[in-house]
């Protein structure tokens, strides 16, 4: 059960949050060969000053991701997934890449669990709550 965690400094309407949820859970789906149901996301809205990376300026636009996975996934793929989430916080929230910034944390699954049960750990093209 990926908790995928979004960090940003401005405002965005309803609107724009359903259509970010969206692109993640698919991109996700997607590219980690997993399905839906079990994927968590929190998009936290901060004040300017309230999220700061070095290099930008401190009234940019700044987004922080925070990625906590179930362990088996390649560099290769948690590379490509952070390419397209960076991508979306662009294209959706208008938010530069270089004021983007991921953390992957990887986890056994049974660090995951649902009323139903805990995670297995991930394997090809599974349906964890199957």
């Amino acid at each position: 059960m990926p908790h995928l965690q979004f960090e940003i400094n401005k405002e965005v309407s309803i609107d724009i949050k359903e259509e970010f949820v969206k692109k993640i859970r698919a991109n996700f789906s997607e590219v980690m060969d997993t399905g839906t149901d079990h994927i968590a996301i929190s998009l936290r809205i901060y004040d300017k000053y309230n999220l700061t990376i070095g290099r930008a300026d401190p009234l940019d636009d700044i987004c922080l991701m925070n990625l906590d996975i179930r362990e088996g996934r390649t560099i290769e793929k948690r590379r490509e997934l952070a390419l397209r989430y960076m991508n979306i916080v662009k294209t959706v929230f208008n938010i530069d890449e270089k004021n983007q910034y991921i953390t992957f944390t990887q986890h056994t699954g049974e660090d995951f669990h649902l009323v139903e049960k805990f995670l297995a750990d991930w394997e090809t093209g599974e349906d964890p709550l199957a």
